[in-house]
């Protein structure tokens, strides 16, 4: 089948989105489909797969009102698609497209069943950017973005509801998404929606290859680099006075970051030659290092804002531990991306992280608390059993979160559009 794929992010915007549509389309290629992204424009190159053509847009370039402007950029991008090749089914992926009902409902008429995948919310971004705000992660004016979502969310929901209701079927990316949806947006009784967590790279995201030199080398230089080089450590031993400490994810409120170094006092009290890395862009990198310097900490942070995929990957497999504290997430990759590459992880105990995070392969501290985030560090670095956890880990990534399943799921699902609306 010919696959239309809506996504606002596409790489280069290696974000949540952007990194599953990316990997969704090449897995559904090699399944056998013709798949075409249609995604907003860039200055950079887009990295090519084969088998999958890429289509970017005009939008504009304002918070939250970016997703109107690009969605009627894709419908017109999409009509003039379907008049040189076909389509089968439309993908598009909610928040970042904003559609009303009666274009929904004109593409179901004209082009084709049309399948929505729920990403999160704006309201539940709202919620977590206020909740965020409370606990002195950020001020929200600081950051446009999180400000265009306090003051946006509940106008742009109405795209949101309109998808929701129009589409043939909704995907939604957790257990935890899906009650949002319904709580919020109070759908039809015949709302037609399954859940499918995003899977990861397991290919890209692995353990160590411990007879890889050129590996082992950067791995050495990676520890050295942020001075977690003892002998254990440089033989990816979890027994090493130095632990590596890893956070990934943009540089905003609502992942968490105030929370995390808040804690690490209580980790060097503990642990006095960790170090803390953390990967990412944004707004708060300035705050950041302010706090550390602040807390006493700061020769134990470092911030790394821009890493090559194959870099943040051996981070991952050099870590000894990834930390996760967001206030909120539609579902989360970065904790399966720790599990895949054999490194355990600690994250909040709420959802949907817990829908794939538990004390068998990672450990759980609730959110915004940085004693207990603390506590829970502590204890998963003293622990022996918290290397037999990144093994399960893996095992449980493998087992039921891998692009190979998403395509497999997604293949089913298209199919039971394109025989919804034949029917």
């Amino acid at each position: 089948m010919h696959i239309a794929i809506v996504s606002g992010e596409y790489p280069p915007r290696w974000g949540g989105i952007g990194s599953v549509v990316f990997h969704l389309a090449g897995h559904l290629v090699d399944l056998g489909h013709e798949v075409t992204i249609i995604t907003r424009s860039h200055t950079s190159n887009v990295p090519s797969q084969e088998g999958v053509d890429v289509i970017s847009v005009k939008w504009a370039k304002l918070p939250m009102a970016f997703t109107r402007s690009y969605g009627k950029h894709a419908l017109r991008a999409l009509y003039n698609l379907h008049k040189r090749k076909p389509i089968d089914i439309i993908n598009a992926h909610l928040p970042l497209v904003s559609w009303k009902g009666k274009e929904f409902s004109n593409l179901e008429k004209r082009i084709a069943p049309v399948v929505s995948c729920l990403h999160g919310s704006w309201l539940g971004e709202k919620e977590g950017v206020k909740r965020a705000a409370a606990a002195g992660e950020s001020a929200t004016w600081r950051n446009p973005n999180d400000l265009a979502i306090l003051m946006t969310a509940k106008y742009y929901s109405r795209y949101e509801r309109a998808g929701i209701l129009n589409s043939s079927i909704c995907v939604a990316n957790s257990q935890s998404t899906l009650g949002e949806f319904m709580r919020w947006y109070n759908p039809k009784d015949n709302f037609d929606c399954e859940v499918v967590l995003w899977g990861c790279d397991h290919k890209v995201f692995r353990p160590p290859n411990n007879d890889n030199e050129a590996e082992q080398l950067e791995h050495e230089r990676i520890r050295t680099e942020y001075g977690c080089g003892d002998e254990n450590a440089l033989s990816y031993s979890f027994d090493t006075k130095t632990p590596m400490l890893l956070a990934v994810g943009r540089l905003v409120a609502r992942k968490g970051y105030m929370t995390l170094l808040r804690g690490m006092p209580e980790i060097l009290n503990k642990n006095p030659d960790a170090k803390l890395v953390i990967v990412g862009r944004g707004h708060m990198k300035k705050s950041l290092l302010k706090e550390s310097s602040k807390l006493g900490i700061s020769d134990s942070v470092f911030i790394k804002s821009s890493l090559s995929f194959s870099e943040l990957a051996q981070h991952f497999r050099s870590a000894d531990l990834v930390i996760y504290p967001s206030y909120y997430e539609g579902q989360g990759l970065i904790p399966l991306e720790s599990l895949a590459s054999g490194t355990p992880v600690a994250t909040v105990d709420q959802e949907p992280l817990t829908e794939m995070i538990d004390e068998s392969v990672g450990g759980l501290f609730p959110r915004g608390n940085p004693q207990e985030l603390a506590r829970r560090v502590n204890q998963m670095l003293s622990s022996e059993k918290t290397p037999e956890k990144a093994v399960l880990g893996r095992e449980r990534v493998l087992s039921k979160f891998t692009y190979e399943h998403n395509a497999a799921d997604y293949e089913r699902i298209f199919n039971r559009a394109i025989m919804k609306k034949q029917s």
